[in-house]
């Protein structure tokens, strides 16, 4: 059983990570992965799931020079912004989540 403070903790985790991209999540995960498997699962997987952004971004920038990268960045945006949110709902309801297209850096 996941407590109530385990769901708020693991749902800040995700919904942080739109405004501090890996901040956030990588402080809670690192305050709270010997304490509670359950925040440091959801912790670590939006760390990699940042991670995984920032690196996308990046490439998306690059692309700007032959056009492609100003179609890019909106969708990964739009990418980041949804799967945040689905992130968010699954961990508040007490399930484990992952990220599509993440590159788990953190194991």
């Amino acid at each position: 059983m996941v407590s109530n403070d385990d769901k708020n903790l693991a749902l800040l985790a995700h919904l942080l990570g739109l405004f501090t991209s890996v901040i956030a999540p990588l402080v809670i995960w690192i305050l709270k992965k010997d304490s509670s498997p359950y925040i440091e699962r959801h912790a670590k997987e939006a760390v990699n799931f940042q991670l995984s952004l920032i690196i996308y971004y990046f490439a998306a920038g690059l692309l700007c020079i032959v056009l492609i990268g100003f179609l890019l960045l909106p969708l990964i945006g739009l990418f980041h912004l949804i799967f945040a949110i689905i992130a968010s709902i699954r961990a508040y309801n007490g399930e484990y989540y992952r990220y599509p297209l993440t590159i788990r850096l953190i194991q």
